[in-house]
């Protein structure tokens, strides 16, 4: 891009624009993230429990719109369900042992 003065300057003009408060709506969309779903949701959709309508539009905005922010929610979601009975109740063990001394005995 350094070497081609066409990008350069289109670059150059692009940062204008949004410095200069002109934004697209599209980019406004996306930055925000006005359409993406919560975590929350993500993670009652992947479970089964979601309102089917809500979930419908959950799979249309994984699958057609590709979110790459919800996809990687959704990728981490699947990760913690495969955990291992092991690692959770570990990790549980762990968790009960570094605030033992903290539980009020009276």
């Amino acid at each position: 891009m350094r070497e081609n003065p066409q990008l350069a300057q289109r670059l150059a003009d692009l940062h204008a624009r949004r410095d200069a408060g002109i934004h697209s709506l599209g980019e406004i969309w996306r930055r925000h993230r006005l359409t993406c779903p919560t975590r929350e949701q993500l993670g009652s959709h992947l479970l089964g429990t979601l309102d089917p309508d809500l979930s419908d539009y959950v799979t249309f905005h994984l699958q057609q719109v590709q979110c790459r922010h919800c996809l990687a929610n959704v990728t981490d979601l699947e990760n913690r369900q495969r955990e291992s009975a092991g690692q959770v109740a570990s990790r549980r063990r762990k968790f009960f042992q570094s605030s033992a001394g903290l539980l009020d005995r009276d």
